[in-house]
Parts: C-alpha cells; structure tokens; sequence
C-alpha cells in the first residue's frame, strides 16, 4: 500500500514538472497528434485510511510528569494611582414629625360656649411616668322657646402614675368629676289650665338645676409571661345633689393557661352596684335601695385550621340581689367562627353570644342627663346574640363590614318620660320634665352595614347604617329606640396647613309615652321627629405646635328633639387653638 502510494506520487510530480517546462516555451508549436483509444478507462477508488473515533492511546513511553514548585518574589513598586472615592447617591426624606407629649385646647362659641382641654404626661425616669387630664365643656344655654334655664357644665380632672418594665407594666388613676344639667324640658301646654299669672308663679318656682359628682379610682396591671395575664380593677363613688348615692367595685383578672398545645385564656368577673335614692317618684317617703353582686367565670379557647377560625367559649354568672334576696344563675354561649372565602378579601363570620349586663345610676345618667333620682336599677339579662356577617376588603384601601343578628334580653332598660301632674308642691322634677328608666323583655332583629375608605393619604371616608325591628312583652313600643340610623364622615387634607372635614347623623322615628295625672290619667304617646345633624370642621396648622381650628354643629339649625320635650341647640359654631408643648 505504502508502495504504489509512493510510485503514483513520483510520477504525478514528473508529469507536472515535464508541463511546466512545455509550458515556459511560449513560441514552439505543438502541433496535433492523433489518438487511438483501444480500450475504454474504468476508474478504480482505492481504500482510504480511515482515523478511528476512539484512538488508543500507548502510555508506556510517556515520561513521568514532574512536580514543579514556583516562588514568588515580592517587592514594593511604586505607584501614582489613586482611585476615586464612590459617592452615595441622596435620598429625600421626609423630615419624621415631632411627637410632644403634652398640648392645651381652648375654644370659644356661641351659646356661651367654652370648652378646655389640658393633657400633660412626664417621665420620671426610664420606667415611670405620669400625667394628668383636664377636660371643661359648658354652655350658657339660651334655646329658643324654653321656659326653663338650660346651661350645661361639665368638668373632668385625671390623675395617672404608672410603670412600664420588661415583665409587666401598671398603671393607677384618679379621678374627679362634675356634672350641671337642668330639667328644662317641661310639656308643651304645661299650665295652660291655669291664669296666666298662677302659670307664671308655678313655672318661676322650678329650680331645675341638678348635678352629679364621680369620683374613681381603678388600677391595670399587664404580665408578658406567667398565667396571669392582666387585670382590671376599678371602683367609683357616685352621687347627685337629691342625695342620692352609689358605690360600684369592679375587678376582672384574665388568665392564659397551655393545655395540651392549646391555649385556654379565662375571664374572672366580680362586679358589685349598689347605691339608694332619698324619694320615690311622687313619693316623698318610701326611699329606694339596690345592690347586685355578680360573680362570672368565661373560658374560651381558639382552634385555627386552614381558613378557618373557631373560638369556643361559655360564661356562668351568679348575681346576688342582696336587698331582695333573690340569687339567680346564668349560662351564656360565647362562641365565635369566622372562614376566609376569599383571603382578606372576603371572610364569612358567625356567633352567638350572651352576658349579664350590670346597670347603674352613672351608666343611665350617662346616657341621658335629664333623669329623675328615682330609678329602679336592675341588671339586663342578654341571652343571647346570635349574629352572621360578611367583612373584608373591595380593594387595600376599601373595607366593609355587613352583618345580621338576633338579640333576645330580658330586662332591657328603655328610657320613657315620667308621669306628672300641675301640683305646686311636687319636686322640681315632677313636672313632666324628667324621665325614668323602665324594663322590658324585648327582641331585636338588626342589621347593620359600613363602609370605609382611604381614597389617598389625604381624603378618608365611611358610611354605616343600622335598621332595628323590636318586639316587646309588656311595654307598647321600644321607648325612645330608633329603627334607623345614618351616620358618614369625610376627612381630608387641603393642603400641607389646611384640613377639614364632616359628618352627617341621621335618626330615625322614635315614641315616648306622655302621661298627665291630674284628675283622669291622660296617656299620650308621642312621635318624635326624625332628624339630620349635619356638622362639620376646618383647621389650619401654623406650626407644627399651634393649630386653629373651627367647629360648626347643626347647620341646618334644626330644633329637633333628641327626648320628648327637650328641644336642641340651634346652629353652633366653635373657634379655638390647640397647643402642643414639651417640658
């Protein structure tokens, strides 16, 4: 093989090299020739070498490969270059508002309106501090077509001392309260039976001038570890200037216990009324006395599985009448579950609940000043609130909340208008100017809605709306309970110093029962008016210490009663400053 491969390459190489030479002799003429072809050429492939894919590799003559070792020699080599400094790019920070721990609000308005504010809290040391709150609102009076006086004072004064530790955190307060009203809200025709000056000398004789002074003290101690998790402790002095009194104890210890890897957390209730008025309404003799103890114990623990949440609880309660002697036991579900049908976005929520409601003289005054010192005090027996809803989110800064229930109380306490007579010698609160407190066993079907919205840092808003549907036992109506009621707010930024908002109150229809007995009883139940409150407010901040502001009520002026015969203030506007300070 390797021999015909040599020999055709000779003669390749003589063949070229004979051509060439032809070729360098430009002028000889080659002439022609004649050719005869014997036999026809049949070319042949010879076999070609072929490389394999896989070459095998003979190691044994390869040389040992050696180690080799390097070292490097150092030397400093001097160099001009310096490179530049990297400069971080700046960031624009808003500067982080100064919080002060103190400010004072002061306003004046008309009605001989006044109203004061002053909050002052100071550090002792790293864990102790204390404050003190001052609050005064009153008002001249002055509404049109009362007979009677009808200016307000209301004054509060705070104490607090307290400690903030790693393991717990206290706190104690004291406080003082006092209290104006008067009862100028007598029957529309009062002494229309009598001449005008015998009128005249019954309606001057009415002092319906009358206070209540508060005074409490109550204690909240929180533990982060331990079974003890916090506890609530407070006790209050209550009286009027009728002579009238009550004391009410109230302490709640909340225990966290781990069983079992769940936790059970238990609410201890011991809460104590008692109190007595010198008179009977319309009775000068027979005086009035009520105490209630109520003993409770309410355990409950949360169970968490995927999307949902179930808390199951109960709450036992025994009360004490200890001026009738009449003890009773109360059982009440407290059970709450809630499942998420769509995230946050939408959670389906269900319950019932249940309590034992403890009533007094301060709770009753507080939501209604006109009352007479002659109250039947008992506590409401809440059987159960049975309750479904739908909350959650129509987009981040979007939230609602809808929700239907079913509450059945026995000894529902309704306010209702006392009866009355035209006798000069009843007390300045006998005139059917006062109002009582009266039970019923009732139920209630309510459903209820509200929305809520942040539409940018600068504009918030919400609606919400309740309609009620109440069946009573023994009274005719729901006294003075509305089936409806409205309420939205707004609440925006003008600029970076101007703000300002609003909101409007709508109440629906409300009865109360009138009741003139003189000769013959004369009932009259009596539909109060629905009514638009509509108010609003605009502030301008000088500083960030000082702001004014400007307060307007009932802009649409209306004289609506809130209870029978108590006509409102008309249009009202506030103007004041508030000032933030630091010691």
């Amino acid at each position: 093989m390797k021999f015909n491969f040599q020999n055709k390459t000779i003669i390749i190489l003589l063949l070229m090299a004979f051509q060439f030479s032809f070729a360098q002799k430009k002028d000889e003429n080659i002439g022609s020739e004649v050719v005869n072809v014997v036999k026809p050429y049949t070319p042949t492939i010879s076999d070609a070498f072929k490389v394999p894919e896989t070459p095998v590799l003979d190691d044994a003559g390869n040389a040992k490969k050696e180690t080799i070792k390097y070292s490097i020699f150092s030397f400093p080599v001097a160099s001009t270059f310096t490179p530049s400094k990297g400069k971080a790019e700046g960031v624009d920070k808003t500067k982080q508002a100064h919080l002060y721990n103190n400010y004072a609000t002061l306003g004046f308005g008309n009605y001989g309106t006044l109203n004061a504010e002053l909050f002052v809290n100071h550090e002792l040391n790293n864990y102790d501090y204390v404050g003190g709150m001052f609050r005064h609102l009153s008002s001249q009076g002055g509404i049109s077509g009362v007979e009677l006086d009808d200016p307000f004072y209301n004054t509060l004064l705070d104490l607090t001392y307290g400690s903030n530790y790693k393991d717990m955190s206290w706190n104690v307060d004291l406080g003082v309260q006092n209290q104006i009203y008067n009862w100028y809200g007598i029957p529309e025709g009062f002494g229309n039976t009598l001449i005008p000056s015998e009128r005249a000398i019954l309606v001057n004789g009415i002092n319906p001038q009358h206070s209540y002074t508060t005074i409490s003290l109550g204690s909240k101690i929180d533990f982060n570890e331990g079974i003890l998790n916090e506890a609530i402790l407070k006790f209050s002095h209550f009286t009027d200037n009728f002579g009238s009194a009550e004391n009410r104890f109230f302490i709640k210890p909340s225990l966290q216990l781990a069983i079992m890897e769940e936790s059970i957390k238990t609410n201890i209730i011991v809460d104590y009324v008692g109190g007595s008025f010198d008179k009977n309404y319309m009775n000068n003799i027979q005086p009035l006395k009520y105490g209630y103890t109520n003993f409770g114990i309410a355990p409950s623990f949360v169970m968490q599985k995927d999307d949902w949440t179930l808390n199951l609880g109960a709450s036992v309660f025994y009360s004490l009448d200890t001026e009738n002697s009449n003890n009773s036991l109360f059982v009440y579900p407290n059970i709450n579950a809630s499942y998420k049908v769509v995230g946050d976005l939408m959670i389906f929520y269900a319950g019932a609940e249940g309590s034992l409601e403890q009533n007094s003289y301060q709770d009753f005054v507080n939501g209604n000043s006109f009352l007479s010192p002659t109250l039947n005090i008992t506590p409401t027996d809440k059987q159960y609130d049975i309750f479904a809803g739908l909350k959650g989110k129509l987009a981040n800064n979007v939230s609602y909340n809808i929700r239907g229930s079913y509450i059945n109380e026995r000894n529902k306490a309704l306010y209702k208008s006392n009866d009355y007579n035209e006798n000069s010698s009843n007390q300045d609160y006998e005139f059917g100017n006062s109002m009582q407190v009266v039970y019923d066993d009732m139920r209630t079907l309510s459903f209820s809605g509200d929305l809520k919205a942040d539409f940018s840092d600068n504009v918030t808003f919400g609606i919400s709306g309740t309609f009620n549907s109440f069946t009573n036992d023994f009274q005719s109506e729901a006294w003075n309970l509305p089936t409806i009621k409205l309420n939205s707010n707004i609440d925006f930024n003008i600029t970076k110093k101007w703000y300002a908002g609003a909101a409007v109150f709508y109440v629906g229809d409300r009865k109360d029962l009138k009741t003139k007995t003189d000769i013959v009883a004369n009932y009259t139940v009596t539909t109060l008016d629905s009514y638009f409150d509509v108010n609003a407010h605009l502030g301008y901040k000088y500083s960030d210490r000082l702001t004014g502001f400007l307060r307007a009520n009932n802009i649409t002026n209306q004289a609506y009663q809130k209870w029978l015969n108590y006509p409102v203030q008309g249009f009202q506007i506030v103007v004041g400053a508030n000032y933030k300070f630091d010691f």
